[in-house]
């Protein structure tokens, strides 16, 4: 062989092992462990849906496109279906009810990958004391508490096992009792530092910031340098704040500029928890809300909301009694409502406009008023009357009727309360940094969870976002509404590589049919599931499938910027 052909023959060499190397990637990607095929794809960052294929992985997105040659051990026709990133739950009250059943159903049911919790409580850090309350508070759901720090619960979660994945906030009102208990006073500098330091300690374990709750004894007991402090101690780890605001009523406005000068103080990104004017007088003050948040954000500031999807709130009757009474926790209180002179002052405030604290028992009246959960048996029936209706069956005013209540059944008493507009839950819907959250628990139509009422968006809240306000009203549009279930919520916590439809993401991936979602639930009927949603893959695993849970439980901790493993 002569040289020149020897050249040509080493060439011939190289090009067939560069070939071969070039293709020797797509040549294993041609197999994967699961393709969703053919569906409309939305990536979650508001682009138009284009039809796709995408392959998973593991538990990782490894492919989007034309995956025609490729395998696949599980293969999902997402024909003439929406396929967008799972919904992340920015409001969940899943505490309780993924100890007792950790499917999740009711979010699952509806496309919720992730479950957001610590509205002000959270479930750690604890001590011996908020234990022994937490234990004597449970009521249809029992569990023995093997956890005293907010990481140590979720990898409890996570070890009993979840469907959706888990990331909570620690709760300031949770630290201050941890410290302070429920006295209504400032925190001494010593005891300020021991707050933030737990608040640290849960960043370092993975809590996404701080939140408050502040229409609430003790949390209201807090003022705003005391929160400036713990959000601060977050701010150290890029943690965030996110708040039930001081008042969604008479001082609505207020309320929303402490949040601002909060964020604006601390550098740290900010969220009102369930956005809201409450009470019919209250209810053109929204606009002004849009206008005070849109200028801050102009300013450069990261302030955002979450909304549920209904103009009904639901919390305890403790929101329709004065602060004051309530000082020194819950047996306090109920012990402060047997005196006489007590109950005769709590029922003039109960019943008098213009007291300096959030009063949902004139907000909404009591014909307004829904009980929904009970801890006594003889108490359970009536569960879904108002408290108008069980004041004129007792012959007792509804004021007086609701101390009563809450005396005999030694509980704060789940109550919904119809405080906003119709109008105004659009007006919400339609701004560009509101996302949402069902501020419910997971629930199911079985076993336990029967035993009490619940709010309807326990089962709808995310349904009724694609059914009501984008299919049926065109408040939004669908991709819109993704980017806002998704990619909008994942920025505004700083967790990693979920809220989107891309390679090397997290598989949460949801299937639904944009035209058939539709909620179902309730007040009278609450426990129902929406339908529409065919599959759910979280983490890679297929968690529902043609509507039915597969009884998968691949959920994992997801865990805020400042968690140490990151490192």
């Amino acid at each position: 062989m002569n040289k020149s052909n020897t050249r040509k023959y080493i060439w011939l060499l190289l090009l067939l092992a560069v070939s071969v190397w070039a293709c020797a990637p797509d040549e294993a990607a041609t197999n994967y462990d699961l393709i969703v095929r053919g569906g409309t794809v939305y990536d979650g960052l508001g682009s138009a849906g284009v039809t796709a294929d995408v392959a998973v992985n593991g538990d990782r997105i490894a492919a989007i496109g034309d995956l025609a040659s490729a395998t696949a051990t599980v293969e999902i026709d997402a024909t003439g279906k929406a396929v967008s990133p799972g919904f992340i739950n920015m409001l969940s009250w899943a505490v309780d009810s993924m100890i007792e059943d950790g499917r999740a159903m009711s979010d699952i049911m509806q496309g919720v990958t992730l479950e957001v919790m610590g509205e002000g409580w959270s479930m750690g850090p604890l001590n011996d004391d908020m234990k022994k309350s937490m234990a004597d508070a449970q009521s249809d759901i029992q569990y023995a508490i093997e956890w005293t720090t907010l990481g140590e619960y979720l990898e409890y979660l996570e070890a009993r096992g979840v469907s959706p994945n888990i990331a909570s906030y620690v709760g300031a009102t949770t630290v201050r009792i941890h410290e302070i208990e429920y006295e209504n006073r400032k925190a001494t500098d010593e005891e300020l530092e021991r707050m933030r330091e737990l608040v640290r300690e849960s960043m370092r374990d993975g809590a996404i910031g701080v939140a408050s709750s502040l229409i609430y004894a003790p949390a209201n007991f807090a003022d705003t340098d005391e929160l400036i402090a713990l959000v601060n101690a977050a701010a150290e780890y890029g943690g965030a704040y996110v708040s039930h605001i001081r008042s969604e009523g008479a001082r609505l406005e207020e309320a929303v500029q402490e949040l601002i000068d909060i964020s604006r103080t601390t550098g740290a990104p900010a969220e009102i928890y369930h956005l809201k004017a409450a009470g019919k007088s209250n209810w053109d003050k929204l606009e002004r809300v849009f206008e005070m948040v849109e200028d801050a954000r102009s300013e450069g500031l990261a302030i955002t909301a979450n909304m549920y999807t209904y103009p009904v709130a639901a919390t305890g009757l403790d929101a329709a009694m004065p602060l004051w009474v309530q000082e020194g926790g819950h047996d306090a209180w109920v012990a402060a409502l047997r005196d006489p002179e007590i109950r005769a002052r709590v029922m003039t405030e109960m019943t008098t406009p213009g007291g300096d604290w959030e009063n949902l028992f004139l907000a909404a009246g009591p014909e307004n008023m829904l009980l929904l959960a009970f801890k006594s048996d003889a108490l359970k029936p009536l569960t879904g009357m108002t408290l108008a209706e069980v004041a004129e069956m007792r012959g007792t005013p509804p004021a007086e009727t609701a101390i009563d209540l809450v005396i005999e059944d030694d509980t704060r008493i789940g109550t919904a309360y119809r405080i906003m507009s119709e109008e105004n839950v659009s007006k919400k819907m339609a701004r560009d940094w509101v996302s949402f959250g069902s501020d419910a628990e997971a629930a199911a139509t079985e076993g336990v969870f029967l035993e009490s009422s619940t709010h309807p968006r326990a089962y709808g809240t995310f349904a009724r976002v694609i059914g009501k306000y984008v299919r049926d009203e065109g408040v939004l549009s669908l991709e819109e509404a993704i980017r806002r279930m998704t990619s909008q919520p994942a920025q505004n916590i700083s967790i990693r590589d979920r809220g989107q439809l891309t390679a090397g993401y997290y598989a949460d991936i949801v299937v639904f049919d944009p035209d058939e979602v539709q909620d179902h639930a309730t007040f009278k009927e609450p426990h129902q599931y929406s339908t529409g949603v065919e599959h759910v893959i979280i983490n890679g695993v297929q968690v529902l499938k043609d509507g039915e849970h597969t009884g998968a439980t691949p959920g994992r901790v997801v865990r805020g910027p400042g968690w140490t493993g990151w490192n």
